[in-house]
C-alpha cells in the first residue's frame, strides 16, 4: 500500500487546526482509503494556543505528527524543512487557512499515478481582494520575462511532490529555499491543475507589506539578472546624455557668453534625478547581496524544540 504525506505549516492557526486534520483523515478515510497516510504539522512557534490543540490531535492518532520550531524561522524555511521529513511516496504540501482545497487533493493523486512527479495547483481564480490579485498577476509576468527560468504563475505552493522529488530536496544547501522557485528551476516533468482560491475559513492571514515584499525579492534576486543589468544599461545612457547636456551648455554658453544665463535649475534637476537613480539601485544592489549573505552564511534552515509522533 502507498503512503501519501501531508505537509501543513501552521502558525498561529488554532482556529483551523483540528477542522484541517479532520479533513484529511476523512478525505483518507473515504475517497483515497486505497492509501495509508501520515499527517505533518510543522508549528512556526505559533503563541495562540495552536501547539496545545496539535498535541491533542497528536494523542489521539499516532499517524499525525508535529514538529515545533524554536522560533518563527519564516514562511520559506519552515515548509521546506517539513517537507524534507515526510516519509510518504508521495507528499502534498497544503496551507492550514482552507484557502488550498481538499477536495482537489484526489485529483493531485490521479495525476501522480500517471506519471507526473510533481501536481501544481494553480490558482485560477480567487476571492481575495481584486486589487491583489491584479498586483500578483502583475508581478508574475513581470518576473517571467526577467527570469532565465520559466516561473509558475499563480503557484503557492500547493500540489503533489513525488518522493523521488523530495530526495532532490534533501540534496539542496539553500538556507533561504524558494520552494516556487525551485519547483520551476529543478523540477521533474509536471501537471497543472486549476483551482480557486476561496477565502481562509478562520483567523486572519499573516502575510503582509513586508512578507510578500519578502518573496517578491527572493525570487527576483534568486532568478533575474535583470536588475544589475538594467543598473548597467541605464547608468550608462544617462551618462550618455549627461555628457552631452554638459557639451551642449558649454558650447551654448562660449557663443552666448552675454545672453545665455542658466541658473541653478538645470543643475538642481539633474543633481536631483541621478541621485534618485543612484539609491534606487544601490537599494537594489543591496537586496542581491543580502541574498548572497544570507547563503554563504549556512545557517540551519530550522531549529527544532519538539517532535511528536516521529
Amino acid at each position: 500500500m502507498k503512503t501519501i504525506s501531508f505537509m501543513i505549516p501552521c502558525y498561529n492557526e488554532k482556529e483551523n487546526v483540528v477542522p484541517m486534520s479532520e479533513a484529511i483523515v476523512n478525505l483518507m478515510g473515504n475517497e483515497l482509503k486505497a492509501y495509508d497516510y501520515e499527517l505533518l504539522f510543522i508549528d512556526n512557534c505559533s503563541t495562540d494556543g495552536t501547539r496545545e490543540l496539535l498535541r491533542q490531535i497528536c494523542a489521539g492518532n499516532k499517524k499525525i505528527k508535529a514538529i515545533f520550531n524554536a522560533k518563527n524561522f519564516g514562511q520559506f524555511n519552515s515548509p521546506y524543512h517539513a517537507m524534507c521529513q515526510t516519509t510518504g511516496d508521495c507528499t502534498v504540501s497544503l496551507c492550514c487557512d482552507f484557502q488550498d482545497p481538499v477536495e482537489i487533493i484526489p485529483t493531485f493523486v490521479e495525476e501522480w499515478e500517471k506519471g507526473y512527479k510533481i501536481v501544481c495547483g494553480i490558482k485560477a481564480t480567487s476571492r481575495e481582494n481584486k486589487i491583489m490579485r491584479f498586483l500578483r498577476t502583475c508581478y508574475y509576468k513581470l518576473i517571467r520575462k526577467m527570469s532565465d527560468v520559466e516561473q509558475i504563475e499563480h503557484f503557492t505552493g500547493f500540489g503533489l511532490y513525488d518522493k523521488s522529488f523530495i530526495e532532490v530536496l534533501k540534496t539542496l544547501d539553500d538556507p533561504t529555499p524558494f520552494m516556487r522557485g525551485i519547483v520551476a528551476e529543478l523540477g521533474y516533468k509536471r501537471k497543472d491543475v486549476t483551482y480557486e482560491q476561496a477565502r481562509r475559513a478562520a483567523g486572519s492571514t499573516h502575510n503582509n507589506f513586508f512578507t510578500l515584499y519578502d518573496a517578491a525579492m527572493l525570487s527576483f534576486t534568486t532568478y533575474t539578472k535583470m536588475g544589475l543589468r538594467l543598473a548597467t544599461i541605464l547608468g550608462f545612457i544617462l551618462s550618455v546624455l549627461s555628457l552631452i547636456v554638459g557639451l551642449v551648455y558649454l558650447v551654448m554658453k562660449l557663443i552666448w557668453w552675454d545672453r545665455f544665463v542658466a541658473g541653478m535649475t538645470p543643475i538642481l534637476i539633474m543633481v536631483t534625478v541621478l541621485g534618485s537613480v543612484q539609491l534606487f539601485f544601490i537599494g537594489l544592489l543591496g537586496e542581491y547581496i543580502l541574498n548572497i549573505n544570507k547563503r554563504v552564511l549556512h545557517r540551519p534552515l530550522v531549529i527544532e524544540e519538539e517532535r511528536i509522533n516521529f
